[in-house]
């Protein structure tokens, strides 16, 4: 039996039509047609043995790779090549704090997707109104369309890096993009993309052929430090703070539940979409963790040591040390993870905005099936693709800045709200979180808005010292006991009152959102609320009229 608090809608599918919910045609409910394999809608059978478990396992294959891969884009290589170029392997650690962040917050998205059914900007709109709502879509479309921008600028690196016409690189790649998801197929969409995922595998034999020191790697691999001393902490922390912005990026919350949906995930192939997603993240790990370790053996020992500049020299750089080879199969990595890139962002937002404004949103439906979603996929990439080409190179540096930043700053309020819709029982049911995962989530939230306090700040006052931001870290760690502190105090009756019966949860799934209670919120919950929505305001405000500045002085 489910618990009785729960909305018990036998047999309540995603595609229950009522007014107010979300648009999910019958695009959204079939057979899962993979790309590596087919499940029939009616196959319900059970699986034993290893070959049906991993046949199963292929066809559901996709949603945890793409997104994790796709994370390791163009922004990605500049952020991790300037780790490796001007700290060595010294901030490898990082990687491995952010292995269970990643985890749970696209895990969260995954139980979303799966169980909801809609998609994550039209689950805010409606669980917590028309501002945040808004807010989540306009800031996403900024973001995403920057963050398009800075692919294309990684295509237009690599391209000169090869000797290739920059402007026809360009047109090309934005052909492609457009076109592979032009098809009307999902599978042939999910086929190419997890091609280029296989693509970014390139860097394994550059790392061999520049042969980094394994012992040293693996020393600060679990061995934390923050190279230069107190002098250079300000330096440090924001590489440390661009590799978290980059690495758990927002948009990957509303790409993974929109593509889950898109590809018909249900709650009985979970499992199977865990271990997906633990493949993406083996992947997104190694591959970082390969351009920290080949960026530093690269520059160990030259003149180019703690010079960064961008991902074009770091091309130059490798081949200087390990030859043409190993340049241009970097160049092309970067290439491959650019288009990738620029697949998974764009894909996330013409997502988000059919969710929210009731447009047909699926790679299953042909462009005369979903104009308007395709219109808005084709837009971006054409948009992104045109500024690439008629901005200079101080122009794209400074948007690629400002993606980093934005991301940063961004980022607890996307996290905030994933774990709030992770607690709302009407929309999850017994797939609600777990105490661990609420408390884990907690901390991370806590660490995120440190880090985008001390981000501001920084771009805000450039010559920010090593005490201030200490200070910073100290007020939220004590802002973050004295939370804790009201929580257990406050909440703990409240959660022995209300356990969650997690029984047949693999048969339950969202009523209409329509018929979904109004959440009530608490008086501490709307004063939280309140202090993020002026947090982000504020400190938007602050970041872009600190370009508009940098750009007028230049």
């Amino acid at each position: 039996m489910l618990d009785p608090t729960f909305p018990a809608v036998p047999g309540a599918s995603p595609t229950t039509s009522a007014a107010g919910q979300a648009v999910l045609d019958d695009a959204h409910v079939g057979d899962i047609k993979g790309a590596l394999g087919t499940l029939r809608l009616d196959d319900t059978a059970p699986r034993h043995g290893l070959s049906a478990r991993f046949r199963t396992l292929l066809a559901v294959i996709g949603p945890g790779l793409i997104v994790m891969v796709g994370d390791n884009d163009a922004g990605a290589f500049s952020t991790y090549g300037q780790a490796g170029q001007n700290y060595g392997t010294q901030l490898l650690w990082t990687l491995l704090l952010l292995v269970p962040v990643l985890y749970v917050n696209q895990e969260m998205v995954l139980r979303l997707g799966a169980v909801t059914g809609v998609g994550h900007a039209r689950l805010i709109l409606e669980r917590f109104g028309r501002f945040w709502g808004a807010f989540s879509v306009i800031d996403l479309f900024l973001l995403n369309a920057l963050t398009l921008v800075t692919e294309f600028i990684g295509v237009t690196l690599a391209a000169g890096y090869l000797g290739l016409p920059k402007a026809a690189s360009v047109v090309l790649a934005a052909a492609i993009i457009i076109a592979s998801a032009f098809t009307g197929s999902f599978r042939r969409f999910e086929r190419v993309a997890i091609t280029l995922c296989a693509g970014s595998l390139l860097l394994v034999p550059v790392y061999f052929l520049l042969h980094p020191k394994t012992s040293q790697m693996a020393h600060d691999f679990v061995t934390p430090a923050l190279p230069g001393g107190s002098g250079q902490l300000a330096a440090v922390m924001m590489v440390v703070i661009s590799i978290v912005g980059t690495t758990v990026a927002p948009w990957q919350l509303f790409f993974q539940q929109s593509y889950v949906i898109d590809k018909r995930i249900t709650p009985r192939f979970m499992t199977y979409e865990k271990v997906d997603l633990w493949i993406g993240i083996a992947v997104v790990i190694v591959g970082a963790a390969a351009l920290i370790g080949l960026t530093a053996a690269a520059f160990a020992g030259t003149d180019g040591f703690g010079r960064f500049s961008d991902a074009a020299a770091l091309a130059e750089g490798i081949e200087a040390r390990a030859g043409r080879l190993a340049g241009v199969l970097f160049a092309i990595a970067l290439l491959d993870a650019s288009v990738i890139g620029a697949f998974a962002v764009s894909l996330s937002t013409a997502y988000a905005i059919g969710d929210v404004f009731g447009i047909k949103h699926s790679l299953h439906r042909g462009v005369r099936g979903a104009k308007g979603f395709y219109g808005v996929y084709a837009g971006l990439v054409v948009v992104a693709a045109a500024i690439t080409l008629l901005s200079n190179g101080y122009t794209q540096g400074l948007i690629t800045q400002f993606v980093q930043v934005l991301a940063g700053v961004l980022l607890p309020s996307a996290t905030v709200f994933l774990l709030l819709l992770c607690n709302d029982r009407a929309v999850l049911g017994p797939w609600v979180n777990g105490p661990r995962t609420n408390a884990f989530t907690a901390v991370v939230v806590g660490v995120l808005v440190t880090l985008s306090l001390i981000l501001t700040a920084a771009v805000v006052r450039p010559g920010i010292g090593s005490g201030a931001i200490l200070g910073i870290a100290a007020a939220c760690g004590v802002a973050g006991v004295l939370v804790a502190g009201y929580s257990f105090t406050f909440g703990r009756t409240a959660t022995k009152e209300d356990p969650v019966d997690r029984t047949g949860r693999e048969n339950w799934r969202m009523p209409p959102l329509d018929t979904l209670a109004t959440p009530v919120m608490s008086t501490a919950r709307k004063a939280g609320m309140g202090a993020l929505r002026a947090y982000l305001l504020i400190a938007t405000a602050m970041v872009i009229i600190k370009v508009v500045e940098t750009a007028l002085d230049h």
